[in-house]
């Protein structure tokens, strides 16, 4: 009887030892051997998993919902709050985007945050930067690099699979570039107006003139004077085409376009969209093929 008082005990001890150990490989639903990377919004999201694309025990997550857009005034909730906890590395777009990062950084003081507008030369809107760096595909680039050494200096393991993948990604959007370049070589009339303040790099990049935006403040319809001062820019200017974004009501759009008799067209500043791969390559792709439509 004793005997087996003695085996049960042991079995009991074993047991307890064993779960005792197989919880301390979970943090908040994470094994401590897998790498969490969260990223910011859509873009970086896009960028980070083309970086991270197949390697093992490295995770990535995006903060916000495919669907938000542009960051200019979004505002934490306590389950992004949440979620960063179980973060090992932050990646974000930078250049002011991400109003909200002080709030993270602040609560989260050991947090690794890879800002991929690190040492790239931004355009100004105003007296504040303007952050819409991807929108041009040279920009991109400099953003891959700044999230490859990122990622490369925080988890120094994986530093040649970053490389690889970032090498490959950077010569599809090599090549997306020469696409654009060459496809919009021929254009002639290159005065356009666009949405907001989203587009400067992108015209910058292929030589396209934005000599108005719609609106002033993104997510504000303008008012009337505002209209009506955008109208006799289109009359002046004689701009051949206006282009609304799939994130914004194209209401103000309308009005202008009815008024002068422009017509409107759609470019996405790739923002929103399927969580893919291709997804930014195949955005920017399709911008293209507008323009050459709008500006033929």
């Amino acid at each position: 009887m004793k005997n087996k008082y003695l085996i049960f005990a042991i079995f009991m001890y074993v047991l307890f030892i064993s779960g005792c150990n197989s919880n301390e490989k979970v943090t908040g639903g994470n094994t401590k051997d897998e790498l969490l990377i969260i990223t910011s919004f859509y873009p970086v999201y896009i960028s980070t998993i083309n970086i991270t694309h197949d390697i093992q025990g490295v995770k990535v997550v995006n903060l916000t919902e495919p669907f938000t857009g542009c960051l200019h005034d979004y505002a934490l909730t306590a389950d992004d709050m949440k979620n960063m906890a179980s973060a090992d590395i932050f990646v974000i777009n930078g250049a002011g985007m991400e109003s909200f990062l002080d709030k993270i950084t602040d609560q989260m003081p050991g947090l690794k945050v890879v800002d991929s507008s690190k040492g790239i030369e931004v355009i100004k809107h105003g007296e504040e930067d303007n952050p819409h760096i991807w929108l041009s595909v040279s920009g991109l680039i400099k953003q891959i690099d700044n999230i490859e050494k990122g990622l490369s200096l925080y988890d120094p393991s994986h530093k040649e699979l970053y490389r690889k993948n970032a090498d490959m990604y950077r010569d599809r959007l090599n090549k997306l570039k020469n696409d654009m370049t060459d496809g919009l070589k021929d254009v002639k009339d290159r005065n356009i107006i666009t949405f907001h303040e989203a587009f400067p790099y992108f015209g910058k990049e292929f030589n396209l003139n934005i000599v108005a935006v719609i609106e002033r403040e993104p997510g504000s319809e303008p008012n009337a004077k505002e209209l009506a001062e955008t109208i006799q820019i289109v009359k002046n200017q004689k701009v051949k085409a206006l282009f609304a974004e799939p994130q914004y009501p194209k209401n103000s759009a309308d009005v202008i376009s009815k008024e002068t008799g422009v017509n409107l067209y759609t470019l996405d500043p790739a923002v929103t969209g399927p969580f893919e791969r291709d997804a930014y390559i195949n955005i920017m792709n399709s911008n293209l093929k507008i323009l050459q439509k709008a500006l033929k």
